[in-house]
């Protein structure tokens, strides 16, 4: 049926529909992500608190990814209102939340963005801005790199190969090209630089479907080629495994690899790697100020507990900071190899 859908050009980005793909039938001789902790004696995920608050502030972007999980575009019209970002500052200010995570699309292109990085460094929060790179580069946002040098903002940019084919197969024709740019217009303002505190950290996503190799290796690699190649430094690599969410579940599903990905993904669940999942620690917004206990959770319309506060504007820390956890077999995305989370692998290795 999935299949059938695809070929008259529908698109099964919708939430329901993706969930009916991951837990439906068609997965159905699969263990369910439930089952793999019951396996490994470890029991139903919980919160452990709330040290990171990651917000979505829209689909608005200046590029179409076809690894993006959140459907993000220049034809996206979801962007977070002022109200909203208001009540995030405002949560920020009532509760020792330290960390706040701006993703998108590209969450630059925010008419709040900069009131949101600005207030939140005004409480002493950290900032971390998840920027596609190329944005840096465009028509009216030239000035961002030294406003986000002058609030000191963690940059985390997403580089999916140090090589401009495989780059831009995965993001677009000339996307590496003003990529480069942009980590060279970051390095003039200390960004990456060795002993600064401008911190650049570069993601890698596998281009196929395949898990991430080990993420000091590659880093190691990344580092070198980056500054043979291009005079780049940069101050980590994060390695991000793709989860079968949006346009990439779209693209396992017409190239009929969606089967063989999941099998990998469930044969190489790590029971320390679920142990660290970064859903533990966090509360995920949405652009219309919603709760979820993860990015990806959100994508699919997973909320948090209905015991817990729904929205930004009912946030009650002390539920959320203990609720229930929900999860599906999607979660394997992150729990597989050395496990993937928005800040990286979560253990050096998969013994």
């Amino acid at each position: 049926m999935q299949l059938s859908l695809l070929r008259q050009g529908s698109s099964l980005s919708q939430p329901a529909r993706q969930r009916e793909v991951l837990e439906g039938e068609r997965s159905a001789a699969l263990k369910t992500f439930g089952d793999s902790l019951l396996q490994h004696d470890r029991n139903a995920f919980v919160a452990r608190g709330i040290e990171v608050m990651q917000i979505n502030v829209g689909k608005v972007c200046n590029q179409t990814c076809t690894h993006c999980h959140v459907d993000a575009g220049p034809d996206r019209r979801e962007s977070m209102s002022r109200e909203t970002a208001e009540a995030i500052i405002d949560v920020l200010k009532k509760n020792d939340i330290p960390l706040l995570d701006i993703t998108g699309g590209a969450p630059e292109m925010n008419p709040n963005f900069r009131f949101l990085v600005e207030q939140a460094r005004l409480l002493g929060r950290r900032v971390i801005d998840r920027c596609n790179l190329t944005i840096l580069m465009a028509k009216g946002f030239t000035d961002l790199p030294e406003f986000l040098a002058e609030n000191e903002v963690e940059i985390v940019a997403s580089l999916p190969c140090y090589l401009e084919e495989n780059c831009d197969a995965q993001r677009g024709d000339g996307v590496f090209t003003r990529s480069i740019a942009a980590l060279k217009r970051l390095n003039q303002l200390g960004f990456g630089k060795p002993n600064s505190s401008r911190l650049l950290t570069l993601v890698y996503n596998p281009v196929g479907a395949s898990l991430p190799p080990s993420q000091d290796e590659l880093e190691a690699t990344y580092r070198t080629e980056l500054k043979k190649r291009y005079g780049v430094e940069f101050s980590q690599l994060f390695t991000i495994a793709n989860l079968p969410i949006s346009r990439f579940l779209d693209e396992l599903l017409r190239l009929g690899s969606y089967d063989t990905y999941m099998e990998t993904l469930v044969e190489a669940f790590n029971p320390i790697a679920a142990d660290h999942a970064m859903c533990h620690t966090m509360v995920s917004v949405d652009w219309q100020g919603r709760l979820f206990d993860c990015d990806f959770n959100q994508m699919l319309k997973l909320g948090v507990e209905p015991s817990a506060a729904q929205t930004i504007f009912d946030f009650d820390i002390e539920k959320l900071a203990q609720r229930s956890i929900a999860t599906g077999r999607h979660c394997y995305g992150c729990t597989a190899g050395s496990g993937s989370s928005c800040q990286g692998a979560a253990v050096q290795s998969s013994s």
